[in-house]
This record gives C-alpha cells, structure tokens and sequence, in this order.
C-alpha cells in the first residue's frame, strides 16, 4: 500500500515567465505506512521544494506539476486552497526544521494543539485539551497535564521540537514530513528526535518523509534512502542497498566525505529484518 505516491513532480520558482527555474525535474517517490523514506541531497537540490510541493505551501509565484496522489484517492496537484486547507493537519502532518519559528511565542502549547484538533475533529474545548496532554505524553514531554498551560520559550529547543511533533500529530495523519527536524539540536537531543520518529513511524504505521542534508541522521532511522541532486532523485533504494553499495558518483561523493558513517551500517539491519 501507498500512503503517499509522486510522479513527474516539477516545481518551478519564479515571479515571471522570463526568469522562472525549474527546481524539481520530474521524481518519482513513494511513501509507505510505517516506513520512513529519507530525501537527501545539499542545499539547493530541490529536497524542501518537493516537501513544499506536497503541503501547497511554495513561494509566491511556484508552481507543481505531474501527480502527487495522497491514500490512492486525492490528487494534490492542482487542488484549490480551500480543499488543501481541510488536508494539511489532518491527513499530512509537518515538522519544520526551528520549532521557535514554527510555535507562537504567545499563545500557549495547549491551545496551540487543541486549534487543529477543534478544527478538523469538530472537538470540543475540554475534549482537545485533554487529548493535548495525552499528546505531549506520546512524545515524551514532561509533566504533560502542566506543559499544555506553558508557553514555547519556556521549554528546551528539543522539548519545543516535540511539541511540534506534537502538534504535526493531533488530527492522527497518515502522512508526516519532516524538513530537517534535528538541524538546530546538539547531537544528544538530535538522537532522542529521532529515536521518536522511529518509534512513531512503526508504532502508528505512519509514513513519514524525512529531508535531511545530514547522511549522519539519515544511516540511523530511514528505510528507504533517494538522494537528489540538482532537482533530479539520482539514486533511490533501501538505506543498506544506498550506504553499503551506492551506484551513483555524487552518492559516493557524500559517502565517502562521512566514511565512518558508511562503516556503521554494514552491521546494522534494515528496519524491516529487525521488527
């Protein structure tokens, strides 16, 4: 089953027709309940743009073309706002890579979890409140019941970043992405990020798109591994096939820059194997 299929995606930025560019040029990508699919490439590889492209949330000016097809049965490209609006929060979850940019500073975390469920789950006040706290509970925030009265600053940047999890999570998606959720975490709290999203991804089968520059975080938790380059995916397979056997140069080129890495996962088994 695809939770999540792409074909032909194009994306192109720009205000005018004369000077447009074409950032994405054409992928093909498949997300799969309870598996997470990592996106890697260096900046400017068109990586985000394609998360972009499947929330409706490009620049002024961009625009998607080819098929981003969501549960076998809900075309994105081309959807009007009003439609995308009843579609994000609740069937497509997102973690931005700052969760101070991504929380309001005064509103408090409660209620900023309770908003989306009130709006696509038609629950009442002390109904999304409670789930609130039941959600901040799933990722691991202390003291849950008191969190939901706290404002973001008052919490870590790893703790903010649950919240955000958090609040990608009410409406219950089948479908998370993650635009480098770790980037801004020292290394300790990066593990703790991930070790959840792999904890949710097989424990709510949710399929989840992790875009990362970082091949580190990618070698820990992805099941499947596309790597783009210059708006084209240049080679996609399982995370052992991509890091233990790469067949495409600029693979290769990233591998070898982080060669301890590489070395890591010739003993570590795939996600699927060790279920």
């Amino acid at each position: 089953m695809t939770a999540l299929g792409i074909r032909g995606l194009r994306v192109e930025l720009g205000q005018s027709r004369r000077y447009r560019t074409e950032v994405v040029k054409g992928i093909d990508l498949d997300l799969h309940p309870g598996r997470i699919q990592g996106l890697a490439g260096e900046s400017g590889s068109g990586k985000s743009m394609t998360a972009m492209a499947i929330l409706g949330l490009l620049p002024a000016g961009g625009t998607a073309s080819g098929s981003i097809l969501l549960g076998g049965d809900t075309e994105l490209v081309g959807m009007r706002e009003a439609e995308y609006r009843r579609v994000r929060g609740k069937r497509i979850g997102m973690v931005f890579q700052d969760p101070s940019a991504s929380l309001h500073p005064q509103i408090t975390v409660g209620s900023q979890l309770a908003d989306g469920m009130r709006a696509h789950l038609g629950l009442s006040r002390a109904q999304a409140r409670e789930r609130a706290a039941e959600l901040l509970a799933l990722v691991k925030v202390p003291a849950p019941e008191e969190a939901v009265h706290k404002y973001p600053h008052q919490f870590s940047g790893g703790q903010r970043q649950r919240i955000a999890i958090a609040i990608a999570l009410a409406c219950e998606p089948d479908v998370l992405l993650a635009d480098e959720p770790t980037t801004a975490l020292d290394v300790t709290v990066q593990a703790g990020i991930l070790h959840l999203l792999r904890d949710l991804a097989t424990g709510r089968d949710l399929a989840v798109l992790l875009v990362t520059h970082d091949l580190g975080v990618m070698s820990a938790i992805a099941d499947d591994v596309a790597v783009m380059r210059g708006g084209l995916i240049v080679e996609s397979g399982t995370r052992r096939q991509v890091f233990t056997d790469p067949q495409h140069a600029y693979t290769r080129e990233l591998l070898d820059a982080m060669p301890e890495a590489q070395e890591s996962l010739v003993d570590v088994p795939d996600e699927e194997e060790s279920r």
